[in-house]
């Protein structure tokens, strides 16, 4: 498993999940705070202050007509709490069948699947009806862990977005490109199905050597034991609850020890082939060492390993710091949209990964929005950064996909606008809500500029600390993906807003795609 699909999850949201505006008063005003204000460091050049950005009330005849006015009035009302004495409304509960679909989704079905069909492997192997798996574990072994690798290569994944969004961009059924953008924000499934698989495979394997210790090196039998440990605790470091709560111990376990548990791997793989049982002895042959299935998964596993690292630069930024809350962060070259990147302060530890914002490849500049949530993007506010290191090669996230779609709903609360921005500056058909708290002080003139770009028709804004509430957000998109003509709404939020979206644009048979936590 791994962390990059939580990159567009949004962080430091007051407000979960729903809020929404429409175009007419300043959500965000051209007031920033500048970086001496909270870090004592001098202000960069950021572009001047941007107008006020429009925002519709509910009360005010449309700029229009055609994007906010059928928004009914019922909606766009801030849902207000209920006094003290008067019972509180409940929201009707979503059904279990529809809870069951979202929560067995691609991801575990691909998990399910794979897990599923190598137990069915080990045991037909351990039956003795599977006689190629007991000639040749170390096949099975390596080249699930060879394809849980690929499946979260960066650039293998470019690779698969690239052909994907070629070949099947707004022509082929709506049906049709669903599921290829389903199959490639999931494809984390086949990476922890494969990854467990292979664990699995690894273990029986050494069990059967020490069974049959008489015939195996004391060498080869600690190897095994050392490279069972490595990929375990890798796996385990992994887990969701690990890696969403202490990030830096997952990064530590999952990469270097996995790193260890490749070189034991590599060990482990050339022990076992130069041992000769009946002589008991060590006879090195490179030839049938080249000639084994296991060399070359071994191989390619450390090929897609290293690979991302060769783009690794320490390159020059500008910090925006327009709130305590919030650093904005400017690079040099445009983007094309739905991509995310990695930053860090040193070149090999603690890599975070954020939504890119752009106008497009020819643009000068690209930005990410740094939420306030950890030491990390605390240290971006507190003593920002003159150069950072970062992948130049970028990661798609499911943004990518929205080039499938004649036309869709970009939805994000708080910083999750970072991950979403992009795709409706780059298409003149995508509509962009975004929710939050406290907009006006909290994202300054940079972003405010950016938004001010793609016309008050396809935009709707709520400020929920400055209209006094929230909108019914279901209604508000369910009448926006009426109106808009969408195929698909694409949803950045917490893990609140997440699930109240989700379950609500499902009930009403309503495609949509959300944040991803691994499971």
């Amino acid at each position: 498993m791994d962390p990059t699909l939580n990159s567009e999850k949004s962080s430091n949201e007051s407000t979960p999940s729903t809020a929404l505006a429409t175009p007419s008063q300043s959500v965000l005003t051209s007031r920033t705070v500048s970086v001496a204000d909270f870090a004592d460091e001098k202000k960069h050049d950021f572009p001047p202050p941007s107008p006020p950005l429009p925002i519709l009330l509910s009360n005010e005849k449309p700029i229009l007509p055609s994007a906010i006015s059928l928004l009914s009035k019922e909606a766009m009302t801030p849902l207000k709490k209920p006094a003290a004495k008067e019972p509180a409304v409940k929201k009707p509960k979503t059904s279990r069948m529809i809870r069951f679909r979202l929560w067995f989704n691609t991801y575990r079905k691909f998990f399910t699947f794979i897990v599923i069909l190598n137990l069915v492997g080990v045991v037909l192997a351990l039956s003795g009806h599977f006689e190629y798996a007991r000639k040749y574990p170390g096949a099975f072994v390596l080249g699930n862990l060879l394809t849980a690798i690929l499946m979260r290569n960066e650039i293998f994944g470019r690779f698969l977005y690239l052909v994907v969004n070629i070949l099947f961009a707004k022509w082929t059924p709506l049906w049709f490109r669903l599921s290829c953008t389903s199959i490639l924000q999931h494809l984390g499934g086949i990476h922890s199905g494969c990854a467990t698989s292979g664990c699995g495979w690894l273990i029986v394997n050494v069990v059967d050597d020490f069974r049959n210790h008489r015939q195996n090196h004391d060498a080869v039998l600690v190897m095994g034991v050392v490279t069972n440990l490595a990929v375990i605790i890798s796996i385990m470091s992994a887990f969701p609850w690990v890696r969403n709560t202490h990030h830096n111990v997952f990064e530590r376990h999952h990469r270097f020890i996995g790193w260890l548990g490749l070189a034991c791997t590599w060990v482990f793989v050339i022990l076992g082939n130069i041992y000769n049982p009946q002589e008991g002895d060590f006879t090195p042959n490179v030839h049938n060492l080249i000639g084994s299935q296991a060399f070359w998964f071994a191989a390619g596993m450390t090929f897609f390993i290293l690979l991302p690292w060769f783009f690794i630069r320490e390159v020059p930024v500008d910090v925006e710091i327009p709130s305590p809350k919030v650093a904005v962060l400017r690079f040099q070259r445009g983007m094309q949209q739905g991509l995310l990147g990695r930053i860090s302060r040193s070149s090999v530890m603690e890599y975070h990964a954020f939504g890119i914002i752009s106008e497009g490849t020819q643009s000068p500049y690209h930005y990410m929005i740094c939420g306030v949530q950890g030491d990390f993007t605390r240290g971006l506010v507190n003593n920002p950064p003159k150069t950072i290191w970062t992948r130049e090669l970028k990661f798609a996230g499911v943004s990518n996909t929205s080039r499938l779609y004649k036309r869709g709903i970009r939805v994000c609360t708080g910083t999750g606008l970072g991950a979403a921005l992009s795709t409706c500056l780059q298409s003149p058909d995508w509509f962009l809500i975004w929710i939050g708290s406290d907009q006006e002080k909290t994202f300054g003139p940079t972003i405010a500029g950016l938004i001010n770009s793609l016309g008050s028709h396809r935009v709707l804004l709520w400020d929920s600390k400055e209209r006094g509430g929230r909108p019914d957000t279901m209604k508000i998109l369910k009448e926006v993906y009426k109106m808009w003509n969408a195929e698909v709404i694409f949803i950045t939020s917490n893990f609140q807003g997440n699930t109240e979206m989700m379950e609500g644009c499902k009930e009403a048979g309503i495609p949509a795609f959300g944040t991803l936590w691994d499971f």
